[in-house]
């Protein structure tokens, strides 16, 4: 009986580290995903277009599988050295570097953009019109190309779904050990104050 309480304290330190634990990870997964979120969709907010990269034509500067972070700007801002996305069709982009920029002999005040992939050899054929331009590529991020366009479409879609349900049944899973360790830890002290309340009890008598 004597080591009892000795083998409760034990349980309550295990149950203590238990939850330190569940809690690191907890809010290192929820910032994983709140940072991945913010990559993927909360970017948009503060003006960019995101593109996911297809191709080797702008290696090393974008990586193939990485995302570019596209940012609209004024065609007459552009420099030769930019790197810009553009419009190939209405449904293709693509993103290379300025090589050349030379004003529309009908009209000079609009100008035309001599493109050329980094890892390319030679410039593109055709030449970009000022509104074909979606804008200036500010940043890219390698590899997460892959994951936007993995989660756009099933098995992806229900795949980040499962992850969401997982993470919020994790949490709360980590709240309900939390309560468990302060329930308990709060009546592993209170029997210490009561037994040391009956040894001064004890103490008292005896004088």
């Amino acid at each position: 009986m004597g080591d009892f309480p000795l083998l409760r304290r034990k349980h309550i330190f295990i149950m203590k580290y238990l939850g330190t634990t569940l809690k690191v990870i907890a809010y290192v997964l929820v910032a994983v995903v709140v940072l991945l979120a913010f990559l993927l969709v909360g970017m948009k907010l503060l003006g960019f277009e995101v593109y996911t990269v297809l191709s080797g034509s702008m290696e090393p500067e974008y990586h193939t599988g990485g995302l570019i972070y596209v940012k609209q700007v004024e065609p007459q801002s552009l420099e030769v050295g930019d790197d810009i996305t553009f419009n190939i069709t209405a449904t293709q982009t693509a993103t290379h570097r300025i090589i050349e920029i030379y004003p529309d002999e009908s009209n000079p005040t609009e100008l035309w953009f001599r493109t050329q992939g980094v890892a390319n050899d030679v410039p593109d054929s055709a030449p970009v019109h000022e509104s074909k331009i979606v804008g200036k590529a500010v940043f890219g991020l390698p590899l997460l190309g892959y994951l936007a366009t993995y989660i756009q479409s099933p098995p992806g879609v229900y795949l980040a779904i499962a992850v969401g349900i997982a993470l919020v049944l994790f949490v709360m899973l980590v709240d309900v050990v939390s309560d468990y360790i302060k329930k308990h830890d709060g009546e592993e002290n209170g029997g210490r104050e009561a037994e040391k309340t009956e040894e001064k009890s004890e103490e008292n008598q005896q004088i």
